[in-house]
């Protein structure tokens, strides 16, 4: 969503050579070959990832939070950059739960990353400073008022997030979201949630999407930044084994039905309710709440432990071995064509 040299030439992109390019708005806006992005994850997200996806001919964001330090993050930014041509986006979280926004927004900035995804909160500050340099801004929302909201405030296209993303899901099914954001708003709708092969990607597309942002299914990758164990529960497990929990942010958030998060359950307890609800502490109380779900998940992601809380969505269904990120596009790729020349024949 993103920086003064934003609109790369389509040519000077990595790309994959063997299938033809999917032209979509998002993939000229950003000089990709198939017009998906690597969604931002937390924890899973690496510079290695973000490098993969742009050779393979999409694009892929990371979360500033990832990084501990702003050293840090410069840092995998500086990598990505010396990695490859190809555009890539980073994730800030806009609340107030985020102490460190603008600082990591100042160094989107000053080293003028491709894009940035908005996520909780508003996004105003964010668009001020970014697009006077150029820098797209991608905003998540879940219904139409929050739509038309960032794109008066100049979001250059909103993020369709959807009932069956991974993560912070919609509360309203594809097939109704997409539609009603492209009828509400004039600037472009991304789809996130529901698709984990071709099929669905060209599904979310015929529904008026400009593209996809696609994260679980690269949990399980080569290049993905967490343990093989956290990879392999992403083969192992199905879509009827994923969950609702507000243990981790306060926010419902989709995790694995581990054989933990069924002995610790997936509603807050009564203090953390009860806190919640209470207008003086109920800030401080999610900042507490984000912190120690963010902790758990860190330790599962990383750490050889039986207290497993692995964020995932239900497009985990389609994965069946921990392959490269190029090994997923490709595939994706390849289902899709086959998905448009079915479509094809019968018309």
């Amino acid at each position: 969503m993103w920086y003064a040299c934003i609109l790369l030439l389509t040519n000077s992109t990595p790309i994959n050579s063997t299938m033809e390019k999917i032209s979509t708005p998002l993939t000229e806006m950003l000089g990709i070959k198939y017009p998906i992005i690597m969604a931002p994850m937390f924890l899973v997200s690496t510079a290695e990832m973000l490098i993969a996806a742009a050779e393979s001919g999409i694009t892929g964001a990371v979360p500033a939070l990832n990084y501990r330090t702003d050293k840090d993050f410069r840092a995998a930014i500086h990598q990505i950059r010396k990695g490859t041509k190809g555009p890539f986006g980073v994730n800030l979280i806009a609340n107030k739960s985020n102490v460190r926004m603008m600082e990591q927004l100042n160094t989107c900035v000053e080293l003028r990353v491709d894009y940035i995804i908005t996520s909780l909160g508003s996004p105003r500050k964010i668009i001020e400073k970014c697009k006077p340099v150029g820098i797209k801004v991608f905003c998540d929302v879940v219904d139409i008022k929050y739509a038309k909201i960032v794109e008066e405030l100049g979001a250059d296209a909103v993020i369709a997030v959807n009932k069956e993303a991974g993560g912070h899901a919609g509360p309203t099914p594809a097939n109704e979201l997409i539609p009603s954001l492209v009828e509400a708003c004039t600037i472009p709708v991304i789809s996130a949630g529901g698709v984990g092969n071709g099929n669905q990607m060209k599904n979310k597309i015929d529904l008026g999407a400009v593209g996809i942002s696609m994260g679980s299914p690269f949990i399980a990758t080569n290049e993905g930044g967490v343990n093989n164990a956290y990879k392999q529960a992403c083969v192992d497990y199905g879509a009827k084994d994923i969950v609702m929990t507000t243990k981790l942010s306060g926010t419902p958030c989709t995790v694995i039905n581990t054989p933990y998060m069924q002995e610790i359950g997936t509603k807050q307890n009564w203090l953390e309710s009860l806190l919640n609800k209470n207008k003086t502490l109920k800030k401080f109380a999610k900042m507490l709440t984000f912190y120690k779900g963010m902790k758990m998940l860190e330790k599962s992601a990383f750490g050889a432990t039986y207290k497993s809380v692995w964020c995932a969505g239900p497009s985990i269904e389609y994965v069946k071995s921990i392959r490269s990120v190029k090994e997923v596009v490709d595939s994706l790729i390849e289902e899709y064509h086959l998905e448009s020349e079915k479509v094809e024949v019968k018309s």
